[in-house]
């Protein structure tokens, strides 16, 4: 499942794309034929990602909301923002990237420099539906225009030269201004959006007052929105916490480093599109780490490998039916 970074990612892609052009939508797959005809011709207005969710505002005061789950994913054409991480995913933003980024090939922005910090310069893209065929987001004047619906599109939405295709969402549905904060106020604080000081201490009262353990708290989106399978992994290494403890059990201080921890690797996420869980990486360690999985993570999927600091073999079990990861020693 997409975790907070992607959909954050998602958002700016909409945000510098489409907010302030007005929308063509349509639904080519059919299942959201009746939300697409109430988008189409409408601007785009704002946009929002909070947690897992992204929320797109449309002049009228309609909101769509899209909760991409285990199988949704955006796919972006035309003249988008590309970046490397971007490239790397092929232009397809959701369905967690695990690919890595290489960096070896640098896209220029405008100015002539390679930033992660921000989106790239404009460039004429082609989106494929297959991952293995690859295209490095240069330009190709002679693509298709609008492209090629391909595949079990839910919703499309296009500007006169950019598109994104909606596949596989969990929820895609249009809501009214106090549907969507309604929405939203049953989600856990998200370190991006609100205020810092309230977000803390509302994870702290949510985490310290429940007898639930932490590896399922981490993952509860009325506790803390965007953490996933990886981050929930890496997080409770990097605090040496036993998955098991029962929140109220977790001292506070432990709870808010959990917290600023997240705070910190949600906006690394952002900037790379990488979930880098490994500080302190330089050189080729790090051009290494951020092309492979297997070189950015202490304990998410290294299942039966010794752990990286003490050499006991990293466990692996399922608990709220996702499999959880961690070191024995490191986190008794």
């Amino acid at each position: 499942m997409p975790e907070g970074h992607s959909v954050h990612r998602i958002a700016r892609q909409f945000d510098r794309n489409f907010v302030g052009k007005t929308l063509s939508a349509s639904s080519p797959q059919g299942r959201f034929s009746e939300g697409a005809a109430i988008l189409d011709g409408r601007a785009a207005v704002s946009v929002q990602a909070v947690g897992k969710q992204m929320f797109l505002e449309a002049e009228g005061d309609i909101w769509l909301r899209v909760h991409l789950g285990l199988y949704g994913a955006w796919d972006f054409a035309g003249e988008i923002l590309v970046d490397p991480t971007i490239a790397s995913a092929n232009g397809r933003m959701g369905q967690t990237n695990q690919r890595g980024t290489v960096l070896d090939e640098p896209i220029l922005d405008d100015a002539g420099e390679n930033s992660l910090a921000s989106i790239g310069a404009p460039r004429r893209t082609r989106v494929h539906v297959r991952m293995s065929e690859q295209t490095k987001g240069l330009a190709d004047e002679g693509l298709e225009w609008p492209p090629p619906v391909v595949g079990q599109v839910r919703l499309r939405l296009m500007t006169d030269i950019t598109a994104a295709d909606l596949r596989g969402p969990t929820a895609c549905v249009l809501q009214s201004p106090e549907e969507m904060l309604a929405t939203i106020a049953k989600l856990g604080p998200d370190p991006l959006v609100g205020d810092p000081v309230e977000n803390e201490e509302r994870f702290v009262r949510a985490v310290r007052k429940k007898s639930t353990v932490i590896a399922l708290l981490l993952m509860d989106q009325s506790v803390v929105s965007g953490i996933g399978n990886v981050y929930r992994a890496e997080m409770l290494y990097r605090q040496r916490l036993n998955p098991h403890t029962p929140g109220r059990d977790v001292p506070e201080e432990i709870v808010r480093a959990l917290w600023h921890d997240w705070v910190r690797l949600l906006a690394i996420g952002v900037e790379t599109g990488q979930m880098m869980t490994m500080d302190g990486l330089t050189g080729e360690d790090y051009r290494a780490a951020m092309a492979n999985r297997d070189d950015r993570h202490w304990v998410y999927h290294r299942a039966g490998l010794p752990c990286r600091i003490c050499g006991t073999e990293i466990a692996l079990e399922e608990i709220g039916a996702r499999k959880l990861y961690w070191c024995p020693r490191c986190q008794a």
